[in-house]
């Protein structure tokens, strides 16, 4: 009882005021009597709540329902069951001991239960890095019916929840897919050049069919107009090619870079899967982290989302050319490779052009890197004085040198999307179903 057992501010603000007549008391003798019985009936009326409160061993019951995992950047809910045992209404204060990485101090809720009800209390946490998070216990405080004394619940409720690449938004793209309903998050529809040569299946001719798709053998047959139908080609091979180096720690949006080109790897491999290719992933610094072979088997999605689970930065240079000698050691059939990774300056993309020259040589190589947001900003911003315009003028120059890359990369026959970390996963998956579609892969 000790441990748990609270005054509320308002018992010390009746005791300093009685304390405040005693002394008054010593001036006028009859306001002496009138101090001692606010004291009387104050400690009366605390008695009386502390009995209330603690007429029950467990009075109340407080737990904590949360999914198995948490995904990254994304609104992930937390549920809180609250049950008043209690022959009487009680107001509650709850403070839940979330993850450190959160870094709220001052989480606290407060509810009105009513006598033997039970409430929900929801609310929502975003996490913007990966790794374990540590729930603790559930307090809870009691309030008695006076509102003199409040007794502490403490439930123990410790679990550890692990952060992934962002699975919400994974889902979110795989229903859309599958239902071809795309556009509606901004992936682009593109009009298809002839078709496909991957024969399908040969169905009755109805109003519409291009003419030029009749079989004539079936048709003949049949006795009726048959044609052909052709689909998407499938089982090519896809490759995302995730850069771990310093480069990919620069923070935008609460997340870095690298969690960023994650949370769209993850996507991406998701929707070719659904469109039947082979999805595979590369983890790279300066030397070779992970290698996932492309597959389309039903675990080949657990095994990529526990990979990226597992992607930290590192603060050293990457090294493009053991890139290059891994592809072509490991990677023997023509595929798709996209390349997440960043170029803050002209040099650092001619650099490591002579690695990506090879690799494009031998596949379809797809650069994806960043904008910067915070330069568009200052571009934007309107210079004041002659600081603000050398500094608008620094970072005209570097917003200049980004578009020159694409014109470099474009140069050299390699295929590039220059993004921002937000649009990064749509501007991705449109390029794709582009490049899927007019067969370019």
């Amino acid at each position: 009882m000790t441990k748990s057992f609270y005054l509320n501010k308002v018992v010390y603000y009746l005791a300093g005021a009685a304390s405040v007549v005693f002394v008054l008391s010593y001036f006028f003798p009859v306001l002496f009597r009138v101090a001692a019985m606010i004291l009387l009936l104050l400690g009366v009326a605390v008695l009386i709540d502390a009995i209330l409160v603690y007429s029950k061993n467990e009075g109340f019951f407080a737990r904590r329902v949360t999914a198995g995992r948490f995904s990254i950047g994304d609104d992930n809910k937390v549920v809180l069951h609250l049950e008043n045992k209690y022959p009487f209404a009680v107001n509650v204060t709850i403070i839940d001991e979330i993850p450190v990485q959160f870094q709220d101090r001052k989480w606290l809720r407060k509810l009105r239960i009513g006598t033997q009800e039970s409430q929900e209390l929801e609310y929502l946490l975003k996490p913007t890095s990966r790794g374990e998070y540590i729930f603790d216990n559930i307090n809870v405080y009691v309030h008695a019916p006076l509102q003199l004394v409040k007794r502490r619940y403490t439930f123990l409720a410790q679990e550890v929840i692990k952060v992934y690449p962002s699975y919400v938004q994974m889902r979110r793209y795989q229903l859309l897919a599958v239902s071809n309903r795309l556009q509606e998050v901004g992936v682009k529809r593109v009009r298809r050049l002839g078709h496909s040569m991957e024969f399908e299946q040969i169905k009755e001719y109805v109003r519409g069919d291009d003419y030029r798709t009749i079989n004539w053998k079936a048709t003949a047959r049949k006795d009726g107009l048959m044609t052909n139908n052709y689909t998407d080609e499938r089982s090519q091979q896809i490759y995302c090619l995730v850069n771990k180096g310093r480069v990919m720690k620069m923070p935008f949006g609460g997340m870095t870079l690298l969690d960023h080109a994650i949370n769209a790897s993850l996507v991406l491999c998701n929707v070719a899967l659904v469109k039947q290719d082979k999805a595979g992933l590369i983890t790279f610094a300066e030397n070779l982290d992970t290698f996932v072979p492309a597959d389309k088997k039903p675990t080949q999605m657990n095994m990529v989302l526990e990979t990226l689970y597992r992607q930290q930065t590192r603060f050293l240079e990457s090294d493009f050319e053991k890139l290059f000698s891994v592809i072509r050691n490991r990677i023997t059939n023509r595929s798709l490779l996209i390349l997440f990774t960043n170029f803050e300056s002209l040099e650092s993309l001619q650099r490591e052009m002579p690695a990506l020259k090879k690799i494009a040589h031998y596949h379809l190589l797809l650069v994806v890197f960043f904008e910067n947001t915070e330069l568009k900003e200052l571009i934007e911003k309107k210079a004041g004085n002659l600081e603000e315009i050398y500094i608008k003028t620094i970072a005209e120059k570097f917003a200049f040198e980004k578009r020159l890359m694409v014109k470099e990369l474009h140069k050299n026959g390699i295929l590039s999307i220059l993004t921002t970390p937000e649009n990064l996963t749509v501007n991705t998956v449109n390029k794709y179903l582009e490049l899927k579609t007019r067969m370019s892969i």
